[in-house]
């Protein structure tokens, strides 16, 4: 995520980069299908430009797929990985409500992940305990 971020970061801070990507080009470089980038073009998560007819990416369209599939990995839902992008602007001026929301996201995961965590170790010490009271009264049977 902090590779994608800070590719963010300096996507807006570098205008001389004219580099131009076609979708398939786009799509083959991050591994996910042209199907997948005009979906999250149709929900507003990108805004490519329009040359001779084609659909025209920039390097900042890149790192947006780039925060998205970042976004989707860590369980954010499209409608929420859109809200971290808009909250950033165009010039990185909502950077730190961008920073909070994405902070509290995390929070909120780690502790779920935490309490399940919990439940996972307590369940395993129910089964241990099951096991040993199953092998004890197996040895006091006798055997076929």
């Amino acid at each position: 995520m902090q590779r994608a971020a800070r590719a963010f970061v300096a996507s807006h801070h570098e205008v001389d980069d004219a580099t131009v990507y076609g979708i398939t080009e786009l799509a083959d470089e991050l591994g996910i299908s042209p199907r997948a980038i005009r979906f999250y073009e149709d929900k507003g998560l990108l805004k490519p430009r329009r040359i001779n007819g084609g659909r025209a990416y920039a390097r900042r369209d890149k790192v947006r797929l780039m925060l998205i599939q970042r976004g989707k990995d860590m369980g954010l839902s499209l409608a929420e990985i859109k809200h971290v992008l808009d909250l950033y602007g165009d010039k990185g001026e909502g950077e730190v409500k961008q920073l909070e929301f994405i902070i509290g996201r995390l929070d909120d995961a780690m502790a779920m992940l935490e309490a399940r965590r919990d439940s996972i170790a307590l369940t395993l010490v129910e089964m241990k305990l099951i096991r040993a009271a199953f092998a004890k009264e197996l040895k006091s049977k006798p055997r076929a």
